[in-house]
């Protein structure tokens, strides 16, 4: 396949031009794209700028979902974790979590009711089945105060999100996708058989194409760009919850996450992140302000402490907050009551009395495969595509370790083989750096250690990045600003002062001609 990089040009007609870059609309163009189409994705911000970047990070069944009777949604997420599980084992891996029983909570038979239905409601390879651990003697229960005594562990798995994203993009690209990240449609005029639309790029600049049919997987804008770029009626109410999330410094040593039950019947996580940090969150707030400002708010923050200091024998401060982020989540409104309990299900609105166009609502990021796999079989009968599904079973780019390592045989003991390989490959890499690069970029690392001055890293921009990694992120990953770089394509924004920051900055404006115009254009990424 031939190696993608990023087009500016989009070409003057294509099969299908999907407008959203998160990863509903990524993942649809790669099947689309793997389908035999011409396919267009356009982004007005970056890749994974929005919902799809700021979620809880989890490849999970959902197993709250239960109580909500939602056993649909939570047996086709059971069913997906192992397949994306085994589609990137660079991104995405195997994590056990813990539930300390509170009494005062829900009852001990009922947790183990919905943990069978977890294990058996769909076919397990990989991830172990749930049990009964002993806190008093478990490492998991070392950080947790006295008087948790017994816990549940259980399996789901764990993403890096914006990646996925990325990863989806790259691959719709090599299979002859065109990829336009900050590029808007702001208009679509329907007619018989074809879409007359109007791109518009962060510099002003507009571009006309034609599309034999339209897909809305804006997220949280779907609605919105139905009824103003789209000139169509809104066929689906969505009710827009606010998931915030924070940082903080590491609350424990094991590699182990944890789910807690709250009084207010939700719950929360707290996660193994970035080896330095523990990620706390999420929450569920009803949001009415314009869908890009979503912020955390005091009293979320607030929230969140307080809920994992009932579990933590050390409190989670406010002054403990190291980073935040929040996302706004376009959910179906099932005239739920409650946010928490608004289905995390998707829909999918094909009209054909004209040019098709496919609407996206709701969804989660892993029935990602699945909702883009309905969507392309959806496409496919008005568009005269023959080629069915065939994104199960594939490898997300960087995903096959073969070359290094031979066959497959479990995604998380393929990664340890592959971090092995490439360490006796590069044994004078400092062993953190190795492991970071494994993770990020999986069999395509070459292309980044080969990506500097003379086949080399180049110069260390900032503490752990080098000039080779910054030019294959703006060569073949679409990163135009520094925030792409720092809190996208990797975290890396997390472990540097503002002086590296800044020196990152610094770079990234002096060798690509885009970097300063995005920066004034973003909301730059804010600090707690």
């Amino acid at each position: 396949m031939t190696e993608p990089r990023p087009s500016p040009e989009p070409p003057a007609h294509c099969d299908v031009l999907v407008v959203g870059g998160g990863i509903n609309g990524a993942g649809i163009a790669r099947d689309l794209a793997g389908r035999g189409l011409r396919v267009v994705l356009c982004e007005k911000d970056d890749l994974a700028s929005h919902t799809s970047g700021a979620s809880t990070k989890l490849i999970h069944g959902g197993l709250r979902y239960l109580e909500y009777y939602e056993f649909g949604l939570v047996r086709k997420s059971l069913a997906e974790r192992e397949v994306l599980l085994k589609s990137a084992p660079h991104i995405m891996w195997p994590l056990r979590f813990v539930m300390p029983h509170d009494p005062g909570m829900r009852p001990a038979w009922m947790i183990r009711i919905g943990l069978f239905m977890y294990d058996h409601l769909a076919r397990r390879e990989v991830l172990p089945g749930s049990g009964s651990i002993d806190l008093r003697s478990h490492a998991a229960g070392k950080p947790l105060q006295r008087r948790f005594s017994r816990g549940f562990v259980y399996s789901d798995g764990w993403v890096d999100d914006a990646r996925l994203v990325v990863l989806n993009a790259l691959d719709a690209a090599a299979r002859g996708a065109t990829v336009l990240t900050r590029c808007a449609c702001i208009d679509a005029k329907r007619e018989a058989t074809q879409w007359q639309l109007t791109l518009r790029e962060a510099g002003g600049a507009t571009r006309r194409l034609t599309a034999r049919a339209l897909v809305n997987a804006a997220g949280p804008w779907a609605a919105q760009f139905l009824a103003e770029h789209a000139h169509a009626p809104k066929t689906r109410a969505l009710r827009l919850v606010k998931g915030s999330h924070i940082v903080v410094p590491r609350m424990f040593e094991h590699d182990h996450a944890y789910i807690f039950q709250n009084p207010d019947k939700r719950i929360i996580f707290a996660i193994p992140y970035e080896g330095a940090f523990t990620l706390i969150g999420t929450t569920d707030v009803e949001y009415r302000g314009p869908i890009g400002d979503a912020k955390i708010d005091e009293e979320e923050i607030v929230y969140l402490c307080e809920q994992a200091s009932r579990y933590f024998e050390r409190p989670v401060r406010r002054a403990d907050v190291h980073w935040s982020y929040s996302g706004v989540r376009p959910l179906i409104d099932d005239e739920s009551g409650n946010p928490a309990a608004v289905t995390r299900d998707y829909s999918l609105e094909l009209d054909t009395s004209a040019a098709p166009l496919l609407s996206v609502f709701g969804g989660k990021i892993t029935t990602f495969r699945k909702l883009a796999e309905e969507a392309a079989d959806r496409l496919s009968p008005p568009l005269a595509v023959a080629k069915g599904a065939w994104t199960e079973g594939t490898f997300l780019p960087g995903g096959d370790l073969s070359a290094w390592i031979g066959p497959p045989q479990r995604p998380d003991t393929d990664f340890e083989r592959f971090v092995q390989a490439l360490t006796k490959k590069h044994p004078a890499l400092p062993e953190a750096l190795v492991r970071r690069l494994a993770r990020a970029y999986g069999g395509r690392v070459s292309l980044v250690l080969d990506a500097g001055p003379a086949g080399t890293l180049g110069a260390e921009v900032a503490p752990g990045l080098f000039e080779a990694e910054l030019n294959y992120l703006h060569a073949h990953e679409w990163a135009r600003s520094t925030d792409d770089v720092l809190w996208r394509r990797s975290k890396l924004g997390l472990h540097m002062d503002a002086a590296a920051r800044a020196r990152v900055a610094d770079w990234c404006r002096s060798h690509w001609p885009e970097a300063a115009s995005a920066a004034a254009a973003s909301k730059e990424t804010t600090w707690s």
